[in-house]
């Protein structure tokens, strides 16, 4: 699983959109998308930021250590609605 479908689930989460998510950490809203579509690289300061930005730091922290991407992407998307997590559910 690319790790821009992990950030974009924790921003999403979290109800930034990426203007918003861009204005928090200091970066243009083009490069919340590149790193949301795997297209640039965070480097670690920044990845950090998104992880507090985002009280993600848990689902991050389990993605770095290889947990497998639809697992986080469930527990994520727990806090968004029990169909949504049925469905990923029955595709793990």
């Amino acid at each position: 699983m690319e790790y821009g479908t992990i950030l974009k689930a924790c921003r999403e989460r979290a109800g930034f959109n990426q203007e918003e998510l861009a204005h928090e950490l200091h970066i243009q809203q083009a490069d919340v998308s590149r790193f949301e579509n795997s297209k640039k690289e965070l480097h670690m300061g920044l990845f950090q930021k998104w992880a507090e930005v985002t009280h993600s730091q848990d689902v991050l922290v389990a993605f770095i250590c290889g947990v497998d991407g639809l697992v986080i992407l469930a527990n994520v998307l727990s806090t968004m609605g029990s169909a949504i997590t049925g469905f990923i559910n029955f595709l793990i």
